[in-house]
């Protein structure tokens, strides 16, 4: 049944974090990559894209287009077969060539390190820049994708299905130094225990805290 904890959802969090760092000690960014340039182009290929599909395409992909200025000047169309399997591929490469132009023509050949700056570029979202923020840059931000909007709800960290709002609302509740970490712990986790189609409530290390559990 579900149940109700006494505790605050802030003491629930850090609690929450504790347990998942314990069962998921090597958690991190399951996209490879090895500069901030290469983690943005990871980032747009992942939309709609599962991690494990992307890490296939893109040892190929950045041994054919070494840099930013590569992909900034790349053929379009050829670009766009060479990342075909990840799906949306025409605008994905039209958003990394135009990320990339932006980011030689206007940010001197570096990726931005600012959310305002990062949401000028061409495929980048709230979500990619936080993630570049945060995984690149190490600026504390949250990344919300899906396993973040399902698992927070269900531990009723949050009542909301809006992404900027479920930032706001896990910022306010989550030390700051732990705001990186907390999506990845929250993907593995929704990877191998709370899973979408068939939560394992009986094998979930967050049972005692989580509202919505049937154990």
């Amino acid at each position: 049944m579900a149940r109700e904890s006494r505790q605050s959802k802030s003491e629930r969090m850090v609690a929450a974090i504790a347990q998942l760092r314990e069962d998921y000690p090597e958690a991190k960014c399951s996209l490879d990559y090895r500069d901030a340039h290469q983690l943005l182009v990871a980032t747009i290929l992942s939309a709609q894209c599962t991690d494990k599909r992307v890490n296939m395409v893109t040892p190929g992909l950045f041994k054919k287009y070494r840099s930013a200025v590569e992909f900034a000047y790349c053929n379009v169309n050829e670009l766009s077969e060479d990342i075909r399997s990840t799906g949306y591929h025409n605008q994905k490469a039209r958003s990394i060539k135009g990320a990339s132009l932006i980011i030689i023509d206007e940010f001197g050949g570096q990726v931005p390190q600012t959310m305002d700056q990062l949401l000028t570029l061409p495929g980048v979202g709230r979500k990619t820049a936080n993630c570049l923020l945060g995984t690149a840059f190490g600026v504390p931000a949250v990344v919300v994708d899906t396993h973040m909007i399902r698992i927070t709800n269900l531990l009723g960290f949050t009542n909301q299905r809006d992404p900027i709002k479920i930032e706001s609302e896990i910022m306010k509740i989550t030390p700051e130094s732990d705001w990186v970490i907390l999506t990845h712990l929250v993907i593995e986790h929704g990877r191998h225990v709370c899973i979408a189609r068939r939560p394992q409530c009986k094998n979930c290390s967050l049972s005692d805290l989580c509202p919505s559990s049937v154990v």
